[in-house]
């Protein structure tokens, strides 16, 4: 395997496969977050306005997650009264709304209630919320009665040193070239598949009912018996897998 196709998360031993235009990626993204850890701390100590926290927020689109202030960024959204602060276009379509909010307030989904309406009105998915610290990504999913519920797939503390490298891999699915290659999706459907109801699918499916049984012959000595796949299977749908998770009719 080629070394620049391979990336070690230092804190945690593990290797992570990339392609070429990965690495120089995250590193942008590592160097962004370094540049403006300091004037970060500053806007917390001071408790920034409005006003100076969306100027940091604009440097991090443009210089961390390369999205251009003049080509991607707009804020035709902006009003005199309530208004979305910024929203990112990508090839004439509305990508994404951004609400900022002062550097020292806490967020709240209720934030972000112009934004998904604005997001449905024009057919947009996602929805940015952040206070220059603080950043959240959702993904609108339809609720299937005309309207949207947000999902967060995105949570990153700029200055949660613990937690550096995830941010830094949570934030380069957030930069323009991993949304184009659709790695922001992809997080998505992944954080779909591991919610509850298709995980409790996949608990049930052959592959896991296959190895569940392998480990339970080894650990007891058994050489099996007829059923014993059903059997496990069984025992996973009645005491395992929370009734309310099954399908209709099980």
């Amino acid at each position: 395997m080629d070394a620049d196709d391979t990336q070690v998360m230092t804190r945690t031993g593990e290797f992570t496969t990339t392609v070429s235009w990965e690495t120089p990626v995250r590193g942008r993204v590592a160097a962004a977050v370094d540049r403006l850890s300091g004037p970060l701390a500053d806007l917390l100590e001071r408790d920034a306005n409005d006003g100076d926290t969306r100027m940091l927020v604009a440097d991090f689109f443009s210089v961390g997650l390369n999205f251009s202030k003049y080509q991607d960024m707009t804020t035709e959204y902006r009003t005199s009264g309530d208004s979305i602060d910024y929203a990112i276009m990508l090839e004439g379509k509305l990508f994404a709304p951004v609400e900022v909010r002062r550097i020292g307030q806490e967020l709240d989904q209720r934030n972000i209630q112009m934004s998904r309406r604005l997001a449905a009105d024009q057919g947009a998915e996602w929805v940015i919320l952040t206070n220059g610290r603080r950043w959240r990504v959702y993904h609108l999913r339809p609720d299937g009665e005309g309207g949207n519920n947000p999902v967060e797939v995105l949570d990153v503390d700029l200055l949660d040193a613990d937690a550096y490298h995830r941010n830094i891999d949570a934030l380069f699915h957030l930069t323009r070239e991993s949304v184009d290659h659709g790695r922001l999706d992809a997080l998505r459907q992944w954080k779909e598949a591991v919610e509850a109801a298709p995980l409790a699918e996949v608990l049930r499916g052959d592959a896991v009912v296959a190895a569940i049984r392998d480990q339970v012959l080894a650990a007891t000595g058994h050489r099996g018996h007829a059923g014993d796949a059903e059997e496990i299977r069984r025992a996973l749908t009645d005491t395992v897998v929370a009734r309310g998770l099954l399908p209709a009719g099980e």
